[in-house]
């Protein structure tokens, strides 16, 4: 049987500690409760807090869990739930606009495929969960950029790699796209990340009115856009389908 690692466990036993009990400890109640020599229990809470998992109070000097262990635990209940309520409206989505559908959020400097729906016919489809795409290319992404201020700020930040020749990669292209998104409530990317391929999202939101997440249908040009526009009907069932994850997800009429 593989032997756990020694560090990671004290690690855990730590933030465990910190989460129960008492808002703040210090540096010697940490180290006593879980028989730790100080250096060691100051060696990992200092890279705890190099990482965002713990905060020290600058006038106390006491420890608490960080920012960014909440933000990670919120994130999993979120995205749990988003793909929980999406499931039904995807599926007919995929069914009545006859393309495949994604479900991304946030992650990394890029979008996150949390569910995909296959194309409903007999081609052969890889599922795609778990997949990463850009922000500034792909119709996810640019509705994320547009409705999450984080998304925006790793869209402004990150690179932004050409993947065929209508990428765009300037940031006041980009810029320009994300304010059409919002303008629209939509956005679209035709042959933007993939030769011959094009796509179609809008923003799901929770019930503090936050964007969670995206929605979207992708496929070929030619059975996707006309006159070299995303079809108007393939436009209102994706709006709708978001709306209604969004309503399920305990957001207000939009």
């Amino acid at each position: 049987m593989p032997r756990n690692i020694q560090s990671l466990e004290r690690a855990a036993a730590m933030l465990r500690l910190l989460a129960g009990g008492e808002r703040r400890l210090g540096l010697s109640d940490i180290a006593s409760a879980l028989g730790l020599a100080k250096a060691t229990a100051h060696g990992i809470l200092r890279t705890l807090q190099h990482e965002g998992f713990v905060e020290q109070d600058p006038a106390s000097g006491r420890y608490q869990l960080g920012a960014e262990l909440l933000r990670l635990g919120t994130t999993y209940l979120d995205v749990h739930e988003l793909r929980a309520r999406a499931l039904v409206w995807t599926d007919d989505l995929a069914r009545s606009g006859g393309e495949a559908v994604y479900l991304g959020v946030l992650h990394q400097q890029g979008v996150l495929v949390v569910h995909h729906v296959f194309r409903p016919d007999d081609s052969r489809q890889v599922l795609e969960v778990g997949a990463m795409q850009p922000l500034h290319s792909t119709a996810l992404g640019k509705v994320l950029a547009a409705y999450d201020p984080v998304a925006h700020s790793e869209l402004v930040e990150a690179e932004r790699e050409p993947f065929t020749a209508r990428t765009p990669t300037e940031l006041d292209d980009v810029e320009r796209a994300v304010e059409a998104t919002r303008a629209q409530g939509y956005a679209t990317d035709v042959e933007e990340t993939w030769d011959g391929v094009a796509a179609v999202a809008a923003p799901v939101f929770d019930r503090r009115r936050l964007a969670v997440g995206a929605v979207g249908i992708t496929g070929a040009v030619e059975r996707v856009c006309e006159g070299g526009e995303v079809r108007p009907e393939l436009v209102a069932a994706v709006r709708d389908c978001a709306r209604s994850v969004s309503r399920d997800l305990g957001s207000g009429p939009f």
